[in-house]
């Protein structure tokens, strides 16, 4: 398979600022704080890569990110805007309309068919069905899945499953790609085609992508890497 150059990207402005974010979970008797006083940007079109170990917070970051939670204290702003102004329904539309999310879990619907996988964020959107259809197969077909349209997501092999899941991601033409651990279940010659197609669509579609992962290899890649540990970037 094609290896691609990946450090070709050029940026110029923030798509998601932090600002002082923290991040504190309750708990009986002790409360946690995950997240402490972060401040960085994300750049549009770039590639970033949160490293750290288990429990250091990196998964919390991004989902904050991501609009996924909210910080308990600080501001989080998306193109500018803060969301700490934004109704929940506002977030809605953001995540639908500008962020694909990739996770180490597919989160696939196993007795759904590929297709309709796939074209499940459309479905949410209200696109019409032929473009739905139309657009689901296109992206299958970008990841090399279009002779499974027809085959539940069930039978795929876990190689295939993460295909799909990147394919979902991208059909809503994303600004931004979470991926969060996105070859962790893979074996490594299954993981290197993940890892291509992935910057390879960054490369192409100038997507923003952030990477959360504890391998070094893939952090590599990137054009930039943030270590967090113990809720601090260090």
């Amino acid at each position: 398979m094609t290896v691609f150059c990946y450090h070709t990207v050029t940026y110029m402005q923030p798509i998601i600022e932090t600002r002082e974010i923290t991040r504190v979970y309750e708990g009986a008797g002790e409360n946690t704080q995950a997240i402490k006083s972060v401040n960085f940007s994300v750049m549009k079109g770039e590639s970033l890569a949160i490293i750290g170990k288990s429990g250091s917070g990196k998964s919390t970051l991004m989902h904050m990110l991501a609009t996924l939670d909210r910080p308990t204290s600080g501001e989080m702003l998306i193109d500018g805007q803060p969301t700490s102004k934004l109704s929940d329904k506002d977030l809605d539309i953001i995540r639908n309309r500008k962020f694909g999310f990739i996770f180490q879990q597919f989160f696939l619907n196993s007795r759904n068919t590929c297709l309709e996988n796939v074209t499940m964020p459309l479905m949410i959107t209200g696109t019409p069905s032929d473009e739905r259809k139309k657009r689901g197969l296109e992206m299958l077909d970008a990841v090399g899945l279009l002779d499974k349209a027809k085959q539940p997501a069930g039978q795929l092999s876990g190689g295939q499953k993460q295909r799909l899941c990147i394919a979902r991601a991208l059909i809503t033409q994303p600004e931004v790609i979470f991926a969060d651990e996105p070859t962790g279940n893979l074996d490594t010659e299954n993981g290197r085609i993940i890892t291509d197609l992935l910057f390879q669509m960054h490369k192409e579609k100038n997507i923003t992508l952030v990477i959360v992962t504890h391998d070094p290899d893939l952090a590599a890649l990137c054009d930039r890497t943030i270590t967090i540990k113990d809720g601090e970037i260090v």
